[in-house]
């Protein structure tokens, strides 16, 4: 029997349960095997078994993502509130202050006053256990994520609609520091930002070039 003969349904039954690994490897065998391998359904399956997720919603930007099915591809959504902190959080969750901070990219504890959410890693698994999970992209953790949300699931459009609120609120902010630093008004802090794709310290580097150029030409 080659790889052609396993009836649809039964090869189906058989790869929905291999690990992501050899799933991928499964697919190399040949164009029925890889058709069925790189079905929707057969890679969630692969993907949420092991940690007993029942359901993932959404599609991830690269089929690349279902292949790694460790427990680093989930996390917790905690809503930060006033007064939250960032070892409050991690106390709160039982994981390390240290582990909180790079898993949303964060360089400093004061990182979380900029934010709406923080990611949290999954110390205990058992917390997805029937679970359903939400593939998204975070901004500010720069990556993307299976995201419980403990009370339930995101909110839809007032979560898409609180996400740009924050954005501009992040964007009003960060034009309001390099206007500081640089002494300067909106106009110009916004024009360096945009030149510089929203990188403040690329923005005050690129400005002091630009005013030392200017010094340097009027002999000051």
């Amino acid at each position: 029997m080659d790889g052609n003969d396993f009836p649809g349904d039964l090869l189906r039954a058989v790869l929905q349960r291999l690990p992501p690994p050899d799933l991928a490897r499964a697919a190399c065998v040949c164009r029925l095997w890889r058709a069925v391998a790189s079905d929707r359904a057969v890679l969630e399956a692969a993907f949420a078994s092991p940690w007993g997720v029942r359901r993932v919603v959404g599609e991830p930007a690269t089929r690349a993502f279902w292949r790694a099915a460790s427990l680093g591809r989930f996390a917790l959504s905690h809503t930060v509130r006033r007064g939250d902190t960032v070892p409050g959080i991690a106390l709160k969750y039982s994981v390390q202050v240290t582990d909180v901070k790079r898993f949303n990219n964060m360089m400093s504890d004061h990182g979380i006053y900029s934010r709406e959410r923080l990611l949290i890693p999954i110390s205990n698994p058992e917390i997805l256990l029937g679970s359903t999970c939400y593939i998204e992209m975070d901004y500010n953790a720069r990556r993307e994520v299976a995201v419980f949300y403990p009370e339930g699931r995101p909110s839809g459009k007032a979560e898409s609609l609180t996400s740009a609120a924050a954005a501009e609120r992040r964007s009003r902010r960060i034009l309001e520091s390099v206007k500081r630093s640089l002494h300067t008004d909106d106009g110009t802090a916004a024009y360096y930002l945009s030149v510089t794709e929203g990188d403040p310290r690329a923005a005050m580097m690129e400005y002091s070039e630009d005013l030392r150029w200017e010094q340097q030409q009027t002999g000051h």
